[in-house]
């Protein structure tokens, strides 16, 4: 009896070793999957730095030089932390492939054999829609906005703007359109997942689209409705495309 007993013990010792193991295995995976990402980040930081002239001369100050804008620098230094804070975001941006390819690395293990051959196309595609995103709010989102902020108010007073709240401005919207534009592959991985499925996102399809125009009349500077419809038409499509996706995926899980 106490031989069985002392058995039974050296059984679960082993078996608590193997669990300890594994989770350390797994904290290990995700500390070289962070450091791979961080290399990106760095590489591709120090490559806008050395192009961060243009970077801001011809694409972020265009939304502002477009609508007639005037800017201006408030803080001693501040350019420099400007310049510096752009060329970190572009190199996060810049090495988004990377990101996701480490990030879906990690997941791997846990997805099926025949899941993991779709990791190329899954970083391309989530890739592919953050950028799309960028590019929204940058050619439609932005300049609506920097239009209603300059030619806002009485011409008594001059809207000059500082050029620390002017970068947050373009950075983040560009960011959060970004993340919008993410949905069709959060939809995926959640159907993979079973917590979403398209019986879901039909039901409440109604309640998604008046959500979704209440974030376009948020997103929108002033009451202009021909751009919310532009704002929220894209976002309506977003939905229908992840509940499509979210067909798609349940059917490969089941």
């Amino acid at each position: 009896m106490a031989a069985e007993e002392t058995t039974l013990n050296n059984g679960e010792d082993q078996a608590s070793s193997d669990i300890e193991m594994s989770f350390l295995d797994h904290i290990e995976e995700l500390r070289w999957r962070i450091i791979y990402a961080l290399i990106g980040v760095v590489i591709f930081t120090i490559a806008a730095w050395i192009f961060i002239d243009p970077i801001i001369e011809f694409v972020l100050l265009k939304p502002a030089r477009d609508a007639n804008a005037s800017l201006q620098n408030l803080r001693p230094f501040g350019q420099l932390f400007l310049y510096i804070q752009v060329a970190i975001i572009v190199g996060i941006i810049a090495s988004l492939p990377n990101i996701f390819y480490q990030l879906w690395q990690f997941i791997a293990p846990a997805l099926r054999e025949r899941e993991q051959k779709y990791i190329l196309w899954i970083v391309f595609f989530s890739t592919f829609c953050f950028l799309l995103g960028i590019t929204f709010a940058y050619f439609v989102m932005l300049p609506l906005t920097m239009k209603f902020a300059a030619q806002f108010g009485t011409a008594e007073i001059a809207n000059e703007f500082a050029i620390d709240e002017y970068m947050s401005i373009i950075i983040s919207v560009m960011l959060a359109a970004g993340l919008v534009f993410e949905l069709p592959m959060v939809s995926f991985f959640l159907s993979k997942l079973g917590i979403l499925t398209p019986k879901f996102m039909r039901t409440y399809r109604r309640h998604a689209i008046v959500i979704i125009l209440v974030l376009a009349a948020f997103l929108t500077p002033g009451a202009d409705p021909v751009s919310q419809v532009i704002l929220a038409v894209p976002l309506v499509l977003l939905y229908e495309i992840s509940i499509f996706i979210s067909k798609i995926s349940s059917k490969k899980s089941a």
